[in-house]
């Protein structure tokens, strides 16, 4: 059956998906570019700032996400965790995309976790979840079902506009934006083709807020290389009331290596 239809067919992001975000709370990692470059996919280059590179950590709860334009009463609620790599792509057209390399991305539903694995290069994790939400304030935990992360964070809502962590690298919350996920591109790796499969998300709404954040825990960086550097806590935003959808994927084959 692989020979006459290969799986990986299927995992190119093939149809448009629309979804509602209630919520999204984006954390961005600082980490020194020499470790995250080795993880790079083929075709993919670090998006840096100086010597860091940087990892996003996206907490989204989505409403009714379903093929785009099926009926609402077809979607599913998921809460989602992703971790993802800032990068830069050149199609072969030229253009110079900023977008996100896929790391893993945990889910609260094992309809997700199969649904996303067959369809989608998103790696997905059944992950035993929960929050609170409130006006001020925003509580979560995660723990995923293989043990390689486990998240534990208060948020807290009322921040000033100009709010940055202490240790952060940014000067100020406009430069912060900049590497402030999720962004408009993802990317993967097809390894049985040598392409490069990239998913386009349209979102309205997009007004980030700064927050404070308290992190308990973030294990997923606790294993290799992350563990090998202390990631920096850059920056914290919240956005809520998003309408978004995703492209169906588009699939490029690389050059052969040494070619431009």
């Amino acid at each position: 059956m692989n020979n006459l239809f290969p799986t990986y067919l299927l995992k190119r992001h093939p149809i448009a998906v629309e979804a509602h975000f209630d919520f999204v709370l984006v954390l961005t990692y600082a980490f020194p570019k020499e470790l995250l470059e080795p993880l790079l996919s083929p075709g993919l280059e670090l998006d840096t700032y100086g010597d860091l590179a940087f990892v996003a950590l996206a907490v989204v709860q989505t409403r009714r996400m379903r093929p785009k334009g099926s009926p609402d009463f077809l979607g599913q609620d998921y809460l989602l965790i992703g971790y993802r790599i800032f990068v830069r792509y050149k199609t072969l057209e030229g253009r110079h995309l900023r977008g996100l390399q896929i790391l893993r991305s945990d889910t609260d539903k094992g309809s997700m976790e199969a649904v996303g694995n067959l369809l989608t290069h998103y790696h997905f994790h059944s992950a035993a979840m929960k929050y609170a939400y409130g006006e001020q304030k925003l509580t979560l935990s995660s723990r995923a079902s293989d043990g390689k992360s486990e998240l534990i964070v208060t948020v807290g809502l009322d921040a000033n506009d100009e709010y940055l962590p202490e240790n952060s690298p940014f000067s100020s919350v406009r430069e912060a934006l900049k590497f402030a996920g999720p962004m408009p591109f993802t990317f993967d790796y097809e390894r049985e083709t040598n392409s490069i499969v990239r998913v386009e998300g349209v979102r309205q709404n997009w007004q980030p807020k700064p927050v404070s954040v308290d992190v308990g825990k973030a294990t997923f960086f606790n294993q290799v290389p992350y563990s090998s550097a202390n990631p920096i806590l850059c920056s914290a935003f919240f956005l809520q009331n998003i309408p978004y959808y995703w492209k169906p994927g588009i699939v490029e084959t690389l050059p052969p290596e040494g070619t431009q």
